[in-house]
């Protein structure tokens, strides 16, 4: 609730602050007071635009603000959490217009933007001036009236997280669909070029080896004459060096016992003619092994070519780099014929959520409709207390595709003179009819969609006598568990306040300013009585205003 108001520097006031009351608030005063000049200053912390041109003094900057008590709020603490504001039991909204026309706005002290500022203003309060229809002609806040009406709250919730859920798998079925649609147009190629490497059979560091391969089978008889030239000059010729060596290391052996270096040498001699009868023993075995094939040139020829081929083609340099490419190929085919089996799977969990949706919808619906002739009953009822005695709301619900809020339109149609001709409210009612039947609507749902503080500016226009009366009851009753601002001319609404403001132009040196004050019982009876006879009241008008109080 709006707990208190403070106005420093706007339009005609200097400096004003009012303590309202919880429940029903009435603001009255002469016409040019400065009533509408409050609503101004009010509008500056929901968000609206700021004008230098309404600063009183044009040498200061003009302030406005509003502290809110917001205990309990859920939706409150989630916007301060997700906007990093401090969280508080009480939310002071302040807004600053400098000389120069730039504003700045503050939730809690901490600098935000209009749109930060207006998204939190909606939820603390519903400004309802004669000519904004926006709401009530907003086919969202139908709906919500009549679900609030119809008890559709958790059903809703069950059904936007069903909706969401079949929303999702339905985009994803779409995406496999595409994706298999996209894959059949590739899946000849990518046959193709993995039919290419698996008839190439490569292994790893298949050509690699080859390539050495045919070095070596290349110049055969070169490497094999080579061998042959070692091995005899080690092992076979008059003066093989591995006997040499070995003669070499016994003569050390017989002078071992001179010089104390001698036997490490002779035995590391030994050593070198083991390695040398070893290495001649190897020379001979890989001499062995070689053998000019013209045939197995021929058939790795082949094979280097096939593979350079296949290089070449994927733009790679390695078998190793090919046989990945040919591991990719495979799982693209497999995902081809996977993806079959999965758009399958995803078809059946999308019928399933569908039909959850379309049942939770019809459940939905039958509520609304269940709701719509009660409520149109109650508003119609409401009318005629208001002074419209012959118009007629009515509830046009049609069926349209699955959305997030079900499988309905919800359309508020209006009469305002019993012609049987009903249309959308936005198009035919007037600012004062939209007021009363706004007031109406609010006054049946109020408790069931949490409303904020609920602020009507002359409501009243066009009505008076019984239809103040009962508009002031209706008022009334919306306060009791609500907190109500109204600026009335009726002296019946006027009546029913719990706190009564007045306000009235005061001169302050050579200048008029706003001020208003909070009146105490004698002082409402007056100021009622002067709305009923004028300014000097007859002694029935006070008497007839001390009664009216009193109810």
């Amino acid at each position: 609730m709006l707990q208190k108001l403070n106005i420093q520097n706007y339009a005609i006031i200097d400096v004003i602050a009012i303590d309202f009351n919880a429940s029903l608030n009435i603001i009255t005063g002469e016409t040019g007071a400065g009533k509408s000049i409050l609503m101004g200053a009010l509008s500056l912390i929901l968000g609206e635009r700021a004008d230098s041109a309404m600063l009183m003094n044009k040498d200061k900057k003009c302030v406005v603000e509003g502290f809110f008590k917001v205990a309990g709020r859920r939706t409150i603490r989630q916007f301060l959490k997700g906007n990093d504001l401090d969280e508080e039991e009480e939310v002071v909204i302040r807004r600053e217009i400098a000389v120069n026309g730039k504003s700045r706005a503050f939730i809690n002290d901490t600098p935000v933007n209009l749109g930060q500022l207006k998204e939190l203003s909606s939820l603390l309060v519903d400004l309802h001036q004669q000519f904004d229809t926006l709401e009530l002609g907003d086919s969202n806040f139908q709906r919500e009236v009549l679900d609030a009406l119809a008890g559709n709250g958790n059903l809703l919730q069950e059904y936007a997280g069903v909706f969401i859920k079949y929303s999702k798998t339905k985009k994803e079925l779409q995406q496999l669909v595409q994706q298999q649609a996209d894959s059949n147009t590739a899946l000849d190629y990518n046959q193709f070029l993995f039919d290419e490497l698996e008839e190439a059979a490569l292994k790893e560091n298949e050509l690699e080896e080859l390539d050495a391969e045919l070095k070596l089978l290349s110049n055969a008889e070169n490497v094999k004459q080579q061998l042959s030239a070692i091995y005899f000059e080690l092992k076979d010729s008059e003066q093989p060096i591995t006997q040499q060596v070995k003669s070499l290391s016994n003569k050390l052996l017989t002078i071992q016992q001179y010089h104390s270096s001698i036997n490490d040498l002779s035995r590391r001699l030994q050593g070198v003619q083991a390695d040398l009868q070893d290495i001649g023993d190897e020379l001979e075995t890989i001499d062995n092994g070689i053998h000019y094939s013209p045939g197995r040139i021929q058939e790795v020829n082949d094979k280097i070519s096939v593979g350079y081929k296949l290089l070449k083609k994927h733009s790679v340099h390695t078998t190793s780099e090919l046989l990945n490419i040919k591991d990719t190929l495979q799982q693209k085919l497999n995902d081809i014929l996977n993806i079959g089996e999965a758009i399958t799977a995803k078809e059946q969990a999308t019928k399933q959520l569908l039909l959850q949706c379309e049942q939770l919808a019809a459940t939905i619906t039958a509520n609304r409709n269940k709701a719509i002739t009660p409520f149109t009953e109650k508003v119609n009822s409401l009318l005629v207390q208001v002074g419209m005695p012959n118009a007629l709301i009515k509830v046009l619900l049609q069926k349209v595709p699955l959305n997030t809020d079900g499988a309905d339109t919800i359309e508020f149609l209006f009469d305002a003179n019993k012609s049987g001709r009903f249309e959308p409210l936005r198009k035919v009612a007037s600012g004062g009819e939209l007021s009363r039947l706004m007031l109406c609507i609010k006054s049946l749902v109020a408790k069931k969609l949490q409303l904020p503080t609920l602020i009507f500016d002359e409501i009243d226009t066009g009505i008076s006598g019984e239809a103040a009366k009962q508009v002031g009851m209706i008022m009334k009753d919306l306060s009791a568990g609500h907190q109500l601002i109204a600026i009335t001319h009726q002296p019946q609404i006027a009546a029913k306040a719990n706190a009564h403001y007045y306000v009235y132009k005061s001169t302050k040196g050579d200048k008029i300013n706003t001020a208003i004050r909070l009146l105490n019982t004698d002082e409402r009876v007056i100021a009622i009585a002067q709305m009923l006879s004028g300014e000097k009241p007859t002694a029935a008008a006070l008497e007839n205003a001390r009664e009216m109080v009193g109810n």
